[in-house]
């Protein structure tokens, strides 16, 4: 019989997906839970499975866009399932094997060239050949179907590709054109619209980061050697935000309406680039968690974005964002508010600078803070008192045990 593959729901609010990538060919025999197909929804990249095993046949192609439920391929589970190749038989009988082999290659070799899969790279492997600057061309596909590994990433730089010989001007007029992913239209949809529909402003403020880089230095090693993860500068001002939020809770809230819905906890989005484009996954109740917790969570949620396995889920109902423009190099810049959030910060890169420090003129890494926010439930004063908390706690990372307080202030009680 015939069993029809459907686009399952990624979630409540999306109605349509786009065909990305056949991970498999037209004729293949799967087995049951084999990854069919790669989808793009107007949140994140999501993996068809195979209901059932058996031959399939594509319904739709690469680059089309389908509504939830509609039927993208048919599985013909009467199919017999191939033999599985046996040891080769005893050297009397090898006399005819060749011309066997002779006869069968170019059908292996045909079926292999007209895979949808083929020259089409893993979304770990498309994370590689993004960063290192190595084009799809320049590497042979072992997977199935001839997909693009990573390994086949990793062994084609071995081998001399890199981003000094992959890339470069042709010296030709040519030009392309290439359709906008589902994602990337509902990015730019999302950027127009708050920009319309919001009152956003931004603030600016600059941190002094030698007091985290100093903490770092002394207990890098053996925060690493206990927690089993790096200590890096985004845990911090995580920690540092939540406990901001718990002194202006209208940073942390958003219009429903005509009402203002303020939250008691704090799920952090983290802004991660990806091969897709930027994505925010959340760090749930990160106000309750520890800097290793955040650091391990942030670490997970970024590599399954990294590999297109994030869920829609994990990008869902946070009440804040950071973004960290400061790792491809940004001085300063003003982050756009993630909706339906009313407020997010921008971290740039650390520049040494000098600065004035108890009257004396001293070297210190700096960095620029920007709080993008929306003026119709936040005022000036709450923004400002917020990126200043930021700084101070940032600058004093002891505060950040004590909900914001030096610890002298705890003890004498003000």
């Amino acid at each position: 019989m015939a069993y029809e593959v459907k686009v399952p729901s990624p979630g409540e609010s999306i109605s349509e997906v786009e065909i990305a990538t056949w991970v498999v060919s037209e004729g293949d025999y799967v087995e049951k839970d084999d990854v069919i197909a790669e989808v793009d929804s107007d949140k994140a990249t999501l993996e068809l499975t195979a209901p059932e095993a058996g031959v399939i046949t594509f319904k739709a192609e690469e680059g089309d866009t389908v509504a939830v439920g509609d039927v993208v391929a048919e599985i013909d589970t009467d199919a017999a399932a191939p033999e599985k190749k046996e040891k080769a038989p005893a050297k009397e009988e090898n006399k005819e094997t060749p011309k066997a082999d002779a006869a069968s290659s170019p059908k292996k070799e045909e079926a292999k060239t007209s895979s949808h899969a083929e020259g089409h790279p893993s979304p770990s492997a498309r994370k590689v050949m993004s960063d290192n600057g190595v084009p799809p061309n320049k590497v042979t596909g072992t997977g199935k179907g001839g997909r693009i590994t990573k390994q086949d990433v990793v062994n084609a730089m071995a081998a001399g590709i890199s981003a000094d010989s992959a890339q470069g001007w042709g010296g030709t007029r040519d030009k392309r054109s290439e359709k906008m992913s589902t994602l990337r239209r509902k990015i730019a949809e999302r950027l127009v619209s708050v920009k319309n529909e919001t009152a956003m402003l931004t603030t600016f403020n600059e941190v002094d980061m030698k007091p985290i880089m100093d903490l770092r230095s002394r207990y890098k090693d053996k925060f690493r050697e206990v927690k089993e993860v790096n200590l890096g500068f985004m845990s911090f001002f995580t920690k540092a935000v939540t406990e901001a939020l718990n002194h202006y809770p209208a940073v942390n809230a958003m219009i429903d309406g005509k009402e203002v819905v303020f939250h008691d906890y704090a799920d952090i989005g983290i802004a991660v680039s990806s091969p897709k484009g930027l994505m925010v996954p959340v760090v749930r109740n990160a106000e309750q968690m520890s800097l290793a917790e955040i650091e391990a969570e942030i670490k997970r949620l970024a590599i399954k974005a990294r590999d297109g396995k994030i869920s829609i889920d994990e990008m869902t109902g946070g009440t804040f964002t950071i973004t960290n423009g400061g790792v491809f190099g940004s001085m300063m810049s003003t982050p756009i508010i993630n909706p339906p959030q009313s407020a997010i910060l921008g971290m740039h890169n650390i520049i040494d600078r000098p600065v004035a420090i108890d009257g004396k003129v001293e070297i210190r890494p700096m960095m620029y803070l920007a709080l993008s926010y929306d003026h119709r439930i936040i005022d000036g004063k709450e923004s400002v008192s917020f990126l200043v908390k930021v700084k101070e706690m940032i600058e004093n990372p002891t505060k950040m045990i004590f909900g914001g307080k030096d610890p002298e202030e705890i003890l004498l009680g003000l």
